[in-house]
């Protein structure tokens, strides 16, 4: 199993360390509509996250797996690597310049309005239409899929990625729900998280996209030209 977790928790973390699903959590918690807002945006993300995970898996593990790491699942990370590094270089240039103010995506102008309904499927598009949570879960995936493990121990990483890669959103909501903090402590500590996130979305993304994506593009040149 610890083939398995190793492969994957790059991936994870990169998933995990996303600002938007953080700072959209943490405005539905502050929302009319509170823990039920934040509840089901973490179940629609938590859902996403593990049916993508699932399926890469279960498809990945009924491919030729012959070997440590088949050469189909190189070629696939040399691809998503390349598709991280050039998400990267858009955001760069797409970057603030000197000067300008930094804008936040136009969904969190509303999100603490939305329906429980629409949180969920809100959550479920940053997983599912989001380049980089999709490209990072397909790629842990496949490393636990091309793992030397059982379709048990695989179940443990699959469970393990998504429990690491919903952190953003688990870790806020359980501020909030088991009152970690009194109540005004909790409000100050949960709004300071949503502005630093919304203040550094873009380089913290960019930071993820370029080492991920270099590690994955690295990893795949190795092993295809041993």
């Amino acid at each position: 199993m610890g083939d398995a977790v190793g492969r994957m928790l790059a991936s994870a973390v990169g998933i995990a360390l996303g600002p938007l699903p953080l700072a959209g959590v943490i405005m539905l918690l502050a929302g009319p509509r509170g823990r039920v807002g934040g509840a089901a945006f973490v179940l629609g993300w938590v859902v996403a996250l593990s049916a993508v995970c699932s399926v890469v898996v279960l498809v990945g593990s009924g491919l030729d797996t012959a070997g440590p790491h088949p050469p189909w699942s190189y070629w696939l990370e040399l691809a998503l690597g390349g598709a991280l590094l050039v998400l990267g270089a858009v955001l760069w240039r797409a970057r603030p310049r000197e000067g300008q103010v930094h804008r936040p995506p136009t969904w969190m102008r509303s999100v603490d309005l939305l329906t429980p309904a629409k949180a969920a499927g809100l959550a479920a598009t940053l997983v599912l239409a989001d380049p980089k949570n999709l490209a990072l879960a397909v790629g842990g995936g496949i490393s636990v899929a091309i793992a030397s493990a059982d379709g048990r121990a695989k179940t443990v990483a699959v469970v393990l990625m998504v429990l690491v890669g919903s952190l953003g959103t688990l870790v806020p909501l359980a501020v909030h729900l088991l009152g970690l903090f009194d109540g005004t402590r909790s409000a100050k500590v949960l709004g300071e998280w949503k502005a630093w996130a919304s203040v550094h979305s873009s380089a913290i993304t960019l930071v993820v996209l370029i080492v991920l994506g270099t590690e994955y593009v690295g990893a795949a040149i190795s092993g295809l030209t041993v």
